[in-house]
């Protein structure tokens, strides 16, 4: 079986890396050749998440590379698109796919339907407010991260579609106990993500009065507190999961509102792999990976930030408990050791279908 991925970034980008790059090994492995397209390289997302990329001038040239592929798509026996084809454009390559019965696959792991149905320009909606619903609805598979993107799908009118959560490699992914001179809060994420820490300033800035905490943040730089009690620590893929061992509890605000709820909740996925209980804001699947009081806590407002942060500071053997339980969870939910096979059944599944023959 041959697949021609079409994913959205090279592997800087967290969504595709996770999402389909890690899983090519393993398909491989079971017959599944894979040939990986990206759309978009690691120079323009590292521009793009420092305000210095040229939105219209960098995609001009990807947008070409990505028609010389499609051209060349009768060749294989399956696309994976991660999202879609092309970006703030109309669906016509997906509809073209479908018009010549070029069967495709298409991968979510964010509400990015809510980037056009939401917007604020009223020509983006009217144009574009209902561009991945078309794509759902074409598809021959839609594989969504969570629950609130598996209801959207459906109501979209997807033929065919299967939940596949966002998940880490267990092989990689360590329990470790490094014991801390400060209560370490511990975040991850990207310049784009970090401003979610503000929901949370208040918790965090009387928490820190007492100097027995201190936030560690990796990825993207959380200004406006004094640097004693911040640490900015730059990401690597290299050394991600061996920052995140030093964290003593990781946190994941979010606000209440459309887009966040799409979100797949990976970095709570990344701290309890680790074995770190976590905290996280009530919405979307946060309240499914999270076990209040198991695993972790659910804060939403100031004081209940502040009462779990409290709590699990000064109780280390409660750390340990919920870490422990957090680690279980994803040895038995959210590790690629249990995705792998799902996934590559669905692939092989749709290959073998007659009606998806031409």
């Amino acid at each position: 079986m041959k697949i021609l991925l079409l994913s959205r970034f090279g592997r800087l980008g967290a969504s595709s890396r996770i999402r389909s790059y890690q899983y090519i090994s393993y398909l491989k492995q079971h017959g599944i050749d894979i040939t990986v397209s990206p759309l978009l390289g690691d120079t323009y997302l590292s521009d793009f998440y420092f305000g210095k990329a040229n939105h219209i001038k960098a995609r001009i040239y990807p947008y070409l590379f990505r028609i010389l592929s499609l051209l060349k798509s009768y060749r294989f026996d399956l696309l994976w698109i991660e999202k879609e084809l092309f970006p703030w454009l109309p669906c016509l390559g997906e509809l073209l796919l479908t018009y010549a019965k070029i069967p495709y696959v298409v991968d979510y792991d964010d509400a990015i339907f809510h980037r056009y149905d939401s917007h604020s320009n009223k020509y983006i909606q009217t144009f574009l407010g209902n561009k991945i619903d078309v794509i759902m609805r074409h598809a021959n598979l839609v594989i969504v991260g969570n629950d609130y993107l598996l209801q959207h799908a459906k109501y979209a009118g997807a033929k065919y579609v299967k939940y596949l959560p966002t998940v880490v490699d267990l092989k990689k992914y360590r329990v470790k106990q490094i014991k801390n001179g400060l209560f370490t809060i511990g975040w991850i994420g990207t310049p784009i993500t970090v401003k979610y820490l503000e929901f949370i300033r208040p918790a965090l800035s009387e928490l820190f009065q007492d100097n027995r905490s201190h936030l560690v943040t990796i990825g993207a730089e959380f200004s406006g507190m004094e640097s004693n009690y911040v640490t900015n620590v730059s990401w690597s893929e290299d050394s991600e999961i061996s920052d995140v061992q030093k964290f003593d509890v990781g946190i994941m605000p979010l606000p209440d509102n459309l887009w966040a709820k799409g979100k797949c909740g990976y970095k709570l996925i990344q701290y309890m792999a680790c074995g770190k209980p976590v905290i996280a804001s009530p919405v979307g699947v946060n309240s499914k990976i999270v076990e209040h009081g198991v695993n972790g806590f659910l804060a939403n407002s100031k004081e209940e930030w502040i009462s779990a942060l409290t709590l699990l500071r000064d109780n280390p053997e409660l750390r340990k408990k919920m870490g422990e339980a957090g680690r279980k969870k994803v040895e038995k939910e959210y590790c690629l050791q249990v995705t792998q096979p799902q996934l590559s059944a669905l692939l092989t599944t749709l290959d073998q279908n007659s009606h998806l023959k031409n």
